[in-house]
Order: C-alpha cells, then sequence, then structure tokens
C-alpha cells in the first residue's frame, strides 16, 4: 500500500490554539471563567468564525474547555494533563485524595525548609495574608483558591519542577476536594492556621515543616479518622 504525505495541520489553526492555550496557562483565563464569546474572539484574534471553532473545539478535546450549549465555553483546566487529571480522579474516593495531598504536600514542605529563598517567603507571607481576609470574608470560592494558591506556593518554593508540575495538574481535582471538605459554608471551628507552615519553612526546619503539611491534608470530614489531624 503507498502511503501518501500525512497532511499537515493549518498553522493559522495552530496558532490560535497556542494564543488561547496561553491566556488559560497564563491565569488570565482562570479555571471556571467563561472565554469569549466566538464573535468576540473573531474580532479580537481577527480570524475567521471557522478558525476559531476548531481551535476551541481542540481545546475542549483535550480537556482544557467546556463547551456548554445555551451558556459558553468555560475553562476547566489549565492543562492538557490536568484535564486528564480532573476526569480520571473526578469520583475517587476523598480518602484517597487526602493521603495523596498528604504524600505530595509533605514533601514539597520539607524541600520547601531547605530550598526556599527571600522571593519564595514574601510570596508565602502575601499569600498566607491573602489567605486570613479570604477566610475573614466567609466567601467559600474566595478561601479556596486563596487556599489552594498558597499551597501551591509551598510546593513551588521545594523548587523542584517535576513535583511543582504533577501538584498543578492536579490543582483542580485537590480545589474540588477541598471544596467538598469545607461544606456549603465557612465555619469557625473548620479553621486552621496555616501559619505555623509557613513559619517552619522559613526556619528551614524541614521535620517540622513536613509534619504541618503532613497534618493539612486532612480536613473536617477526617476528623475522627485514627492518626489523621484536622486541616
Amino acid at each position: 500500500m503507498n502511503l501518501g504525505p500525512v497532511p499537515r495541520p493549518a498553522a493559522l489553526a495552530d496558532q490560535v490554539i497556542a494564543r488561547l492555550r496561553a491566556e488559560i496557562t497564563s491565569g488570565a483565563w482562570p479555571v471556571g471563567s467563561r472565554i469569549p464569546t466566538e464573535p468576540e474572539l473573531v474580532e479580537r484574534l481577527g480570524v475567521a468564525r471557522n478558525t476559531v471553532r476548531e481551535a476551541v473545539r481542540a481545546l475542549a478535546h483535550n480537556g482544557l474547555l467546556d463547551i456548554r450549549q445555551g451558556s459558553g465555553t468555560y475553562v476547566v483546566a489549565t492543562s492538557e494533563l490536568a484535564g486528564v487529571m480532573q476526569r480520571r480522579f473526578a469520583d475517587a474516593e476523598p480518602l484517597h485524595i487526602a493521603e495523596l495531598r498528604r504524600a505530595l504536600e509533605a514533601s514539597a514542605a520539607a524541600l520547601a525548609a531547605e530550598r526556599r529563598d527571600d522571593a519564595d517567603l514574601r510570596q508565602l507571607d502575601t499569600l498566607l495574608e491573602r489567605r486570613e481576609r479570604a477566610w475573614d470574608s466567609g466567601d467559600k470560592e474566595a478561601f479556596v483558591a486563596a487556599d489552594a494558591t498558597l499551597h501551591l506556593a509551598v510546593v513551588a518554593s521545594s523548587h523542584n519542577e517535576v513535583l511543582t508540575a504533577l501538584y498543578a495538574d492536579l490543582g483542580e481535582v485537590l480545589r474540588d476536594f477541598l471544596r467538598a471538605d469545607v461544606g456549603p459554608r465557612l465555619r469557625p471551628e473548620d479553621h486552621l492556621d496555616h501559619a505555623r507552615l509557613v513559619a517552619a519553612i522559613r526556619a528551614g526546619d524541614s521535620e517540622r515543616a513536613a509534619a504541618e503539611a503532613r497534618a493539612h491534608a486532612f480536613h473536617c470530614r477526617f476528623r475522627t479518622t485514627p492518626g489523621a489531624a484536622a486541616g
């Protein structure tokens, strides 16, 4: 059988896909947000409607976007792998997600205590303060976002690119877990102070940092789990 050359994808569509992906990965279009409408994208990008449609469908197929008829198109993941992770673990046992968090975050916190620099510490201080303000506001979604961002910053302070990328790709899975764990509203008895974790990282105490992170992995529903701290 004489096979001919494989057709190359349209370069213009690839460029539009890259532009849209960049808006997602940069955080300009955060997870949960609705992207501009098709006519708006056509006007902004200066390309044909079919090209925009092809790019959006490609990103939806890869798991970054969700096309909802009558509502719009929403960002559901920040990378192709993140989309796969969210679909794969959507129905995972909550305890198993907590155990995964404990393993990743404890290891990362220990490394962060050894490797953090001044910029990391300034970032952690800023995000810790933002988390506390979000809690005080009573806004559940703001708190979930602030808490997740602080934990990601701790992992990033490990300066382990593989660990950080893996944790980031699990981000929406972990945020969904936290939303369910917090429940319909923020309750005073569920508040967990993360200042001790940041202090241990600042002090370079890897053992204490790991212990704090290990405790944080378990939230309200696991308070009665043997050996698990609320977190």
